[in-house]
């Protein structure tokens, strides 16, 4: 590119440059740079929604009614426990996949226990199940040598009798 090409761009850019403004030795505007945070604000609070709308979904294991006790200790859930659900029609459930037999319930929990020995067994059993489907169950799971089973409650309300 020749000298007087150079000037006439210079020139060209200039003119272009002071035209917006109404006083050719006003001086240029200072650039700044700043973030805009808005979308980033937006997109994570659809991400949480999502999550406060998901996270129950996820949530291990069957929904049963539990049983309420006076003197309830109560254990985090960590996602370290084999969770074992008895309905009040008394159908099994470990986590949420669906046993149809006792016996398929011991190799099922067996399976997972040697795949996860830190596990520990939480047995959920409904208050409305009859006592003889959730002893069954201890039953089966006391024949697969699988000795320590937490039993689930919920605390008793203070004015509940």
């Amino acid at each position: 590119m020749s000298a007087s090409d150079q000037r006439g761009r210079r020139s060209r850019l200039v003119l272009m440059h002071t035209a917006g403004r109404t006083n050719a030795t006003e001086a240029a505007p200072e650039l700044r740079a700043e973030i805009n945070v808005t979308p980033l604000v937006d997109v994570v609070l659809v991400l949480l929604i999502i999550f406060m709308v998901v996270t129950p979904m996820i949530a291990s294991g069957v929904a049963v009614d539990l049983p309420k006790t006076a003197h309830h200790s109560r254990k985090p859930d960590d996602g370290k426990d084999i969770i074992i659900a008895v309905t009040r029609d008394e159908r099994l459930y470990v986590g949420s996949s669906r046993v149809e037999r006792s016996v398929d319930l011991a190799r099922v929990v067996a399976a997972e226990r040697r795949r996860f020995p830190e596990k520990s067994v939480y047995l959920k059993g409904d208050a409305r199940a009859p006592f003889g489907a959730v002893k069954r169950v201890m039953q089966t799971l006391h024949e697969a040598d699988i000795e320590d089973i937490v039993l689930g409650s919920e605390e008793r309300a203070q004015n509940e009798p």
